[in-house]
């Protein structure tokens, strides 16, 4: 695990003294304008190189094989988090690494720069161990975060149903007390991990007022009797986790299963979503990252009227605007997980702003970056196109860019600032 102080396990110790033939392929990520390091502490520089060793080394080589066979790559994410990458937040008592949030937006967006879609789901994983470690009772904690930070279980967060999405506070899945157990009736639609993860948070009606006050969150393991999965979803792209719909007839879970209290769901699924935004900002900026270099590379060697493409001051204006939007999505996202760790009591208005930028302009990086490829760039032999489909949905889940602009706009028509 990685302490407050920073000291190395043998594992992550292991990782950087074999990192020199990874030397080349990270300075060719940090020698460019925008630096990904720049105003990290050395600390974070650290783990930062780290996480990026990991990414060239154990998922860049096989990422389009994952994409292209939609396969799951557990055993590689059982490695990210023997460095401590299964339980970012998580407190150290349980294994825990004890990192900050804006730490974690750090690793993520290294990790995502080799394989969106399998670090995607890394953050969720986070997202749902981060709440179990804030939210659950020293007993719920010492029972279940052990085997979610080694990443031997993986966990899967359920809040969208087909009849809700953005109107979260609509849920219909309802969960009625007959003694000590809920029974679990309903649906839930676009579940990452669905059908493979262990452990599910699922927030559920369990009062009966309309809205967001009747929700609570109980945590549903897989061999639940009661719980069944929907066919595995074809996706654009996040080809490298599974999708599928939960679905609870008569499902029997213990009430020593809820986490935090009756009626906490919604605040509970709104606080864990902050997290998750930042997390998902930092995923578009791993990607986008990725897309730049790969492009100043691209424009380098490709000649077009007898020059290379970089001659050209339109090719020259262009890049320069990517970097731009790039180097200011990163400074959002990371200011937003600071506000976070402050406890800042407007973060959420700021992680709604980092979320909705980030991930709208680094897609646009990400396609400018398709379009200096030319015709190649629409091949799969080349990775771009990859990382456009994948940062696509970026643009929906965890909030959607119209929640992002209402959670804003609500602020700004607020009198008292």
């Amino acid at each position: 695990m990685i302490s407050g102080l920073f000291k190395f396990s043998n594992k992550q110790q292991s990782v950087l003294k074999n990192a020199t033939k990874l030397i080349l392929q990270r300075r060719t990520f940090f020698n460019i304008v925008p630096n990904p390091s720049v105003g990290l502490t050395e600390d974070q520089k650290q783990f930062q190189s780290m996480a990026l060793d990991f990414a060239q080394e154990k998922m860049r080589p096989y990422a389009e094989k994952w994409d292209k066979e939609e396969y799951f790559p557990r055993e590689v994410m059982k490695e990210a988090a023997e460095l401590g990458f299964g339980g970012i937040y998580v407190k150290e008592d349980v294994g825990g690494s004890g990192l900050s949030r804006l730490d974690a937006s750090i690793i993520i967006e290294a990790l995502a720069s080799a394989d969106v879609s399998t670090t995607a789901f890394i953050s969720i994983h986070n997202m749902c161990a981060g709440l179990i470690d804030i939210y659950g009772t020293e007993e719920q904690r010492k029972k279940f975060l052990p085997s979610l930070v080694s990443m031997e279980k993986i966990a899967s967060y359920c809040l969208t149903e087909p009849g809700s999405g953005s109107d979260a506070g609509s849920l219909s899945t309802k969960a009625v007390r007959d003694g000590d157990h809920f029974i679990l009736n309903g649906s839930k639609a676009f579940i990452s991990g669905g059908g493979d993860s262990e452990v599910y948070l699922v927030m559920v009606r369990t009062g009966v007022e309309k809205g967001p006050k009747g929700i609570s969150c109980l945590l549903v393991e897989k061999d639940t009797p009661g719980l069944s999965f929907g066919k595995k979803e074809e996706k654009l792209g996040w080809n490298t986790q599974p999708t599928r719909a939960l679905i609870f007839e008569d499902c029997r879970v213990p009430v020593g299963n809820l986490i935090g209290k009756e009626g906490q769901g919604f605040s509970i699924a709104m606080n864990a979503l902050n997290g998750g935004r930042i997390n998902i900002g930092a995923c578009s900026l791993g990607g986008a990252q990725a897309c730049l270099v790969a492009a100043r590379d691209h424009v380098k060697v490709r000649k077009q009227f007898n020059q290379p493409l970089e001659h050209f001051q339109a090719v020259q204006f262009k890049m320069a605007d990517m970097a731009t939007k790039l180097h200011a999505s990163r400074i959002m996202i990371r200011n937003a997980a600071a506000m976070l760790d402050a406890k800042d009591p407007s973060a959420h208005v700021y992680i709604a702003m980092a979320k909705l930028f980030a991930c709208d302009e680094c897609f646009k990086v990400t396609d400018d970056s398709l379009q200096l490829f030319g015709g190649y760039g629409y091949l799969k032999d080349y990775p771009v196109e990859r990382y456009l489909r994948d940062l696509r949905v970026h643009r929906i889940l965890e909030g959607s860019d119209a929640v992002m602009r209402l959670i804003i706009s609500r602020e700004l028509s607020k009198d008292d600032h």
